[in-house]
């Protein structure tokens, strides 16, 4: 049984933009999960599309029933294959990638995982290519969440502090009304 996801992405950039950060993408803080990234192979054929196979090695934690049933080392390496086919003159790349390693395991569970470090990967490719145009990136899900943690606790102080001054002020009230 095969499972496969077709992901496609128009990025507002132009094609020579785009072309850089592909190759650029890693590390990136979206996809701290991919620790190498090497070149296998590459050629341009004679209609000048440029090919290559990349092998990436990438962590990822396994649900813990697998993780008993692999070594420690073998269960967090995962070697993925990367194919692209780049055409300068129609402006198109297609890449595609599979697993080399834990197949089965990733037909039987690891479709919802892969579609969500997909979203990953194109989040940091869009990081990546935000930096490469001097623009500002936009922040990451970490950064995010941080700034909306800082912000409920400046929140709460300030709810706090203007519930003491109604309680201070109703204490205050009601202590004007006995002695009228």
């Amino acid at each position: 049984m095969v499972k496969w996801f077709l992901g496609q992405s128009v990025l507002q950039s132009s094609w020579d933009q785009v072309f850089a950060a592909f190759w650029q993408r890693y590390p990136n803080p979206y996809s701290k999960h991919v620790l190498t990234e090497d070149l296998v192979h590459r050629e341009v054929t004679p209609d000048q599309k440029v090919l290559s196979l990349r092998l990436l090695t990438k962590t990822s934690r396994m649900t813990r029933w697998a993780e008993r049933l692999f070594p420690a080392k073998f269960a967090h390496s995962v070697y993925i294959l990367e194919d692209s086919v780049v055409d300068p003159q129609n402006q198109t790349m297609t890449t595609f990638t599979w697993n080399v390693n834990h197949v089965r395991l990733m037909v039987e569970f690891g479709l919802a995982r892969f579609k969500s470090n997909v979203t990953k990967t194109v989040k940091g490719f869009e990081y990546i290519l935000a930096k490469k145009q001097g623009e500002a990136p936009s922040k990451t899900l970490a950064e995010t969440a941080k700034e909306s943690k800082e912000k409920a606790k400046e929140t709460a102080l300030a709810a706090t502090g203007k519930t003491k001054d109604l309680a201070s002020k109703a204490a205050t009230n009601q202590q004007q009304q006995q002695l009228v």
